[in-house]
């Protein structure tokens, strides 16, 4: 009778195994095209920086014929503008350069460091931050612990549990 159970175990633990699998490498993938989408914006960037007029305006204003004009042309900017991205940490980029969600992350973390309580799961910072523990809240929050660690701002050193990143510190600091 403890066979077809076994066998049911044995599947749902392989179809774990090969999602979890799937979704590495789709991590993985997905971490790869956000750094090639920061590349293109910075070179979008100093490309507009080039082509500035002399004082220092984007090209693009000179053209610009009327009030209606420059906020189409406003909105357009601002719609190729990205939205909360996160830098690869190096020593002395201050924590100001991240989103306030990412912010509130860290010094959650800065604090659980400095008090030497260890790592935090997603559903512990849930809680920390008065959300609802509900998949979504917590899958959100797991999206942005992992992208902080692919950009090397936290460790997960164990599964789901999250501290900061050897020499990330305080946010008073620059790190």
């Amino acid at each position: 009778m403890t066979v077809p159970l076994e066998q049911h175990e044995l599947a749902a633990r392989r179809r774990v195994d090969g999602l979890r699998e799937e979704a590495d490498r789709i991590q993985a993938e997905l971490a790869a095209a956000e750094l090639e989408w920061q590349e293109w914006t910075i070179a979008r960037r100093r490309v507009d920086t080039v082509l500035a007029p002399d004082d220092g305006a984007p090209a693009e204003a000179e053209v610009t014929a009327g009030p209606r004009d420059a906020q189409v042309q406003s909105a357009l900017r601002d719609a190729a503008k990205p939205k909360a991205q996160v830098p690869m940490w190096r020593q002395g980029l201050a924590w100001s350069a991240l989103s306030v969600d990412y912010q509130r992350i860290l010094t959650a973390l800065a604090d659980r460091a400095r008090l030497h309580q260890g790592p935090l799961t997603c559903q512990e910072m849930a809680a920390m931050f008065g959300m609802d523990v509900v998949p979504a809240r917590v899958e959100a929050l797991r999206s942005k612990a992992k992208r902080l660690v692919a950009r090397g701002w936290l460790a997960e050193r164990q599964p789901g549990r999250f501290t900061l990143a050897a020499g990330v510190s305080g946010p008073g600091d620059g790190s």
